[in-house]
């Protein structure tokens, strides 16, 4: 490729990562990222289930290990599509990622105290409590308006 090619196509380049960029801002940043995160956990649960159950034990008396796993996809899924929505009308995607983890941290947690089945469960409690809890303070942030700078089109 030349010179004169490689420029165009680096410009070209630019101006797509700019408008995916301001069509996803940072709120549908991050929900494709924990949507991402979210549905590869769910398909993997599918594939090869976790061999340590014991944190789970409140959430398997509800359901079985495959209707979880089908509700973690579910929920990346939503948090996939509600990236590509405005900001504001972008909460399910935020609330459904939150949903599936809060279920996950605190079957962790019971697991742990009172139940003593799973002496690490509040490692596993917290870890998940933090991956949902950043969506509920996401889900509160509003897009910065656009410099200048990101507005302007190359030439």
């Amino acid at each position: 490729m030349g010179g004169a090619a490689h420029t165009a196509l680096g410009r070209l380049m630019r101006a797509a990562v700019r408008r995916l960029r301001q069509q996803l801002g940072r709120r549908g940043a991050l929900l494709t990222l924990k949507g991402t995160i979210t549905t590869l956990y769910g398909c993997a649960q599918l594939v090869t289930p976790q061999p340590d159950q014991r944190g789970l034990c409140l959430l398997l008396h509800l359901m079985p290990l495959r209707a979880w796993a089908g509700l973690w996809v579910a929920a990346g899924i939503t948090a996939l599509v509600c990236a590509w929505l405005r900001p504001r009308v972008d909460w399910p995607g935020f609330c459904a990622v939150w949903a599936i983890t809060a279920a996950w941290s605190g079957s962790y947690l019971v697991s742990w105290w009172p139940l003593g089945e799973y002496p690490r469960g509040w490692v596993a409690a917290i870890i998940w409590a933090a991956f949902g809890g950043v969506c509920l303070v996401a889900i509160g942030w509003r897009e910065p308006t656009p410099s200048r700078s990101e507005t302007t089109v190359e030439h």
